[in-house]
């Protein structure tokens, strides 16, 4: 039997029951590669259902023993806004925990008490020097957390002193590297494509850790036999779809 920590078993089982996760056929993703399976975090979108996501993310915070360092959990804009605001609450309502939160806004706000500073970042908890902890669904081509790096930077020489990424934890991994374009453009199947998580830790120094990987929740939901949606309608995965989830990494997955 698979052994996961319980905000591990905590994710995977929420995100079967939400139809968070969902496997079909004929699915695409974003850029264009097929894929069995498909993790929408957007589909929580009830308090109870953001509140248990939450949960998740705090326990892993709270594992870490990162509640000491006191934190400011920041999640990019639209999806990782939810979530910096749902862990935040979690971690006051399990461990009395009272950190703070942010993130970031599409154009800067100058009016009001941002007159004239063009601030781009909501709350207002982001202090000089300030260590932040940085969450998000997923991280295929980690641009948005690069973005948000830049906005970062740029913030901390408004406020006089930059800030401490403790790094970024992902809800989901999906253990899959970037797709492959011909000099025309054109989606090129079938090809292990860039490590776009290496790189970003190589090229900004900011670590990456995840809740869970998709391998795991994978194998844990089929030994558990909790019931998945599958081509729409809900039924535990069988050893099959376990299969086209470990031959579709083979061809689109991480090495190691």
């Amino acid at each position: 039997m698979l052994e996961l920590k319980p905000y591990q078993q905590r994710l995977a089982r929420l995100l079967a029951g939400s139809g968070a996760l969902f496997f079909a056929p004929d699915l695409r993703l974003k850029d264009g590669r097929p894929t069995p399976y498909f993790v929408n975090l957007g589909k929580l979108n009830t308090g109870r259902l953001a509140l248990e996501m939450g949960r998740c993310f705090a326990g892993w915070i709270a594992e870490q023993g990162l509640i000491g360092q006191n934190p400011v959990i920041v999640g990019p804009s639209y999806k990782g806004s939810a979530l910096a605001l749902a862990a935040a609450m979690c971690l006051w309502e399990d461990a009395e925990a009272e950190l703070a939160f942010d993130y970031d806004r599409k154009e800067a706000k100058t009016h009001g008490e941002a007159s004239g500073a063009k601030a781009m970042f909501v709350t207002g908890a982001l202090t000089p020097g300030a260590k932040l902890l940085i969450i998000d669904d997923v991280g295929t081509s980690m641009a948005t957390k690069r973005d948000l790096l830049v906005k970062l930077e740029a913030e901390g020489r408004r406020l006089g002193q930059p800030f401490q990424v403790l790094g970024v934890l992902l809800g989901v991994d999906r253990e899959q590297t970037q797709a492959v374009y011909d000099e025309q453009g054109k989606l090129v199947e079938g090809v292990r494509g860039p490590d776009a998580l290496a790189a970003f830790v190589q090229d900004t120094g900011v670590k990456v850790w995840s809740l869970l990987g998709i391998r795991q929740m994978v194998r844990y939901l089929a030994q558990v036999g909790e019931p998945v949606m599958v081509a729409g309608g809900m039924r535990p995965l069988e050893d099959a779809d376990v299969r086209r989830v470990e031959e579709y990494l083979a061809v689109y997955g991480r090495e190691g």
